[in-house]
């Protein structure tokens, strides 16, 4: 799967997803955070679906009906928790996320949010 991870998520959540066979972009290499919409937007143009720890990507893509292929937001999971949630997210979630829902996860809990259809 292609990901897109926020400069927010641990920088070792790329190894983890590269080493499971995804095609990994940490915005952290990048020289400079370009802020959140430009974030998505990247994703978007690069068919990625985006990792984050950050609500405000939920906001943009339903609120403001920004454009995205599939978020994924980490809440409350320590640095290491990360990316093994990551890994049984993509696995256990990938036709979701294919089909651009918004996921949540927790220590316990995964919500889904499906596409707006009438976007």
């Amino acid at each position: 799967m292609k990901l897109l991870l926020d400069t927010c998520v641990w920088g070792g959540v790329r190894k983890i997803l590269k080493d499971s066979g995804n095609d990994v972009i940490w915005a952290g290499d990048w020289p400079e955070d370009p802020g959140d919409e430009e974030i998505l937007a990247r994703a978007y143009e690069e068919d990625r679906v985006l990792v984050t720890l950050d609500k405000d990507f939920g906001e943009l893509a339903i609120v403001q009906g920004k454009p995205h292929t599939g978020i994924v937001r980490l809440v409350n999971l320590a640095s290491r928790q990360q990316g093994i949630a990551c890994q049984r997210v993509l696995k256990m979630y990938q036709d979701e996320l294919q089909s651009g829902s918004i996921v949540t996860v927790e220590l316990g809990r995964v919500r889904i949010r499906p596409p707006d259809k009438g976007r």
